[in-house]
């Protein structure tokens, strides 16, 4: 099991390891990681892992057997033993932007308060499918309370609750097409705004911003018809 340091501080970008295993594939297994994994629409975490005499750019990261999470090099290179004393790095900037987009979507299923059915997250830019069979028609609303959200600089934060509060509480998964996973007993939430000011409450397993404030200016792109009920708003960041 790798210990998930970017689950208590999404903010860490530089922390030591010990090397607990290799991939058929070759990936390493750390026992503990500040790379985030590839799910729920968020890419995995890229970076370096250096060694007393190694170092190994990450490109990505994924999920592994059980509750291991797998560093892939960017070309098949030399790992370090299995055994060894590593120093992850992450690329911060990408995983910044990452949080930031993140945060952002969250904060447009609140101004489209509409089942979600699918959505994605870059470094530029993310998206959100809703179950909508007509597109908005007041674009520049939604954009300005979009931004409004941003500028109340509004606390970003964590809390728990059990699998059968949750199935007691349905209507706090937005999403359609993914549940949030099942097995460990408790689900993992994000809330946005505290007590009164709350505006957004649900599953969630990615990194976010501490503050909405950090997200920045945000531009809402093309929204794209993709089927009968289906429609994809995009959203950009500066």
């Amino acid at each position: 099991m790798t210990e998930q340091l970017f689950r208590n501080d999404p903010y860490l970008t530089e922390a030591e390891a010990f090397v607990t295993g290799h991939t058929d594939e070759g990936g390493l297994i750390l026992d503990a990681t500040l790379f985030y994994a590839t799910g729920g629409g968020q890419p995995g975490d890229s970076g370096a892992v250096t060694w007393e005499g190694g170092r190994i750019p990450v490109a990505t990261t994924l999920k592994g057997a059980g509750d291991d999470i797998v560093l892939i090099p960017g070309e098949p290179e030399p790992l370090p033993p299995i055994g060894a004393t590593v120093m992850q790095t992450l690329d911060w900037d990408r995983r910044l932007r990452h949080m930031r987009v993140h945060t952002a979507l969250h904060l447009l299923s609140v101004v489209i308060p509409l089942p979600v059915t699918g959505g994605s997250i870059g470094t530029e830019k993310g998206r959100l499918d809703f179950d909508m069979p007509e597109a908005p028609h007041n674009r520049e609303a939604l954009e300005a309370a979009l931004n409004d959200l941003v500028a109340d600089d509004l606390t970003v934060t964590e809390d728990w609750i059990t699998e059968d509060e949750l199935d007691a509480n349905p209507s706090l998964v937005k999403t359609m097409s993914v549940q949030p996973p099942r097995g460990a007993g408790r689900i993992r939430l994000i809330r946005i705004g505290q007590g009164a000011g709350q505006v957004d409450l649900q599953p969630c397993g990615g990194t976010h911003v501490a503050r909405t404030g950090e997200i920045g200016p945000l531009r809402i792109g093309k929204i794209e018809k993709k089927g009968a009920r289906n429609r994809r708003v995009n959203i950009h960041i500066e």
